[in-house]
């Protein structure tokens, strides 16, 4: 049975929580974030929902949290950016897995996971920089310099984006990915066959992550 999708401000309130707590709180922001995808449309508007309620929570907690701000809110955006890699790779897996059970994909629904891979990453750092705008003034120049630093060097989300349409890229005999998918570049839908395929996935790797504390049994005396 599917899980109700949480709303903004559930999501926001379990991502204070979490940066009050202080604590694992890379883990926490990990688990959150995938468990909000989880129940989204597979598409750039669901992670885009989800890494603004989770960015608003982690700047209101962060406020209230007596841990070290900076070294608090790197690990919040850690966490954000390893749930998000997880996204990637379920884009990856569900369009691989599209190719090999016979499934015919008409070369629009190809361009359109790659242009949603390609985007991910900037999707990514871009709502969560609107989300910082927002924030106090303590807040702010703490949030803008791990983006900014995040832009430089790169995230765990784009490494895994460009390595899945580079392999993709050679799986359906694109030439150049980037003039395959330019005319795509506008388009927030990806194919009904792909989101559902990689929501399929990504939900699974998130429910197992949600139920794994309650399969784990006390040792046998």
């Amino acid at each position: 049975m599917t899980a109700p999708s949480q709303t903004h401000d559930e999501v926001s309130q379990a991502a204070s929580d979490s940066m009050r707590a202080g604590v694992d709180i890379r883990q926490r922001i990990h688990d959150l974030t995938l468990l909000a995808l989880r129940n989204r449309r597979f598409d750039r508007h669901g992670m885009q929902e989800v890494v603004r309620a989770v960015t608003d929570g982690v700047a209101h907690g962060a406020e209230q949290s007596q841990a070290d701000l900076r070294q608090s809110l790197s690990e919040a955006f850690r966490g954000m950016d390893l749930a998000l890699k997880r996204s990637a790779e379920a884009g990856g897996t569900a369009l691989r897995q599209l190719a090999t059970t016979g499934k015919d994909l008409s070369d629009n629904e190809i361009k359109q996971a790659l242009a949603n891979m390609k985007r991910l990453e900037d999707d990514f750092l871009t709502t969560a920089g609107r989300a910082a705008e927002a924030t106090s003034e303590r807040i702010r120049p703490e949030l803008k310099k791990i983006l900014s630093s995040a832009r430089e060097t790169g995230t765990e989300t784009g490494r895994i984006a460009a390595h899945t349409m580079a392999d993709l890229g050679q799986r359906f005999s694109v030439a150049s990915i980037d003039v395959a998918i330019a005319g795509m570049q506008v388009a927030a839908e990806v194919g009904g066959r792909f989101a559902q395929v990689a929501g399929g996935i990504l939900s699974g790797i998130a429910d197992a992550l949600a139920t794994k504390p309650a399969d784990k049994k006390p040792p046998t005396t």
